[in-house]
């Protein structure tokens, strides 16, 4: 079992950037994926951005971003701390969820996107745009 802890959530204004973080407990996967998703009021929880962690080396630290987060939002990670981060910038009220960090506990060759993909959950952060 991989436990998941987010951090960083809180109330912003439009135009504000904030900072999430998610740390993982100690694990003994070689090969896996850590990414944020997202859920607003009302709405199903949805995918942010990914990052996987492999041995092979070209794709060992990529990310990738639902479309409509690109630009705004970057995923990072340390493979080494078993940690990420997602800053966000240019925050729209639109943009006011609970955030969630999980992990997939191995990759494969399709970048995942799906909830069903992923074994483990944090319990989440609540984000709030509001002017």
């Amino acid at each position: 079992q991989v436990q998941l802890i987010e951090s960083g959530g809180g109330l912003v204004q439009p135009g504000d950037s904030l900072r999430l973080s998610c740390a993982a407990s100690a694990h003994i996967y070689s090969n896996y994926v850590m990414a944020w998703f997202r859920r607003a009021p009302g709405k199903d929880r949805e995918f942010v951005a990914g990052i996987t962690w492999s041995s092979i080396t070209w794709r060992s630290g990529t990310t990738y971003y639902a479309d409509s987060m690109k630009g705004r939002f970057i995923i990072s990670g340390d493979n080494a701390k078993n940690t990420i981060s997602l800053q966000m910038n240019n925050l729209h009220p639109e943009d006011t969820a609970v955030y969630y960090c999980a992990f997939k506990s191995e990759t494969s060759w399709v970048d995942a996107k799906s909830e069903g993909e992923f074994n483990f959950w944090g319990t989440g952060t609540l984000v709030t745009v509001s002017s």
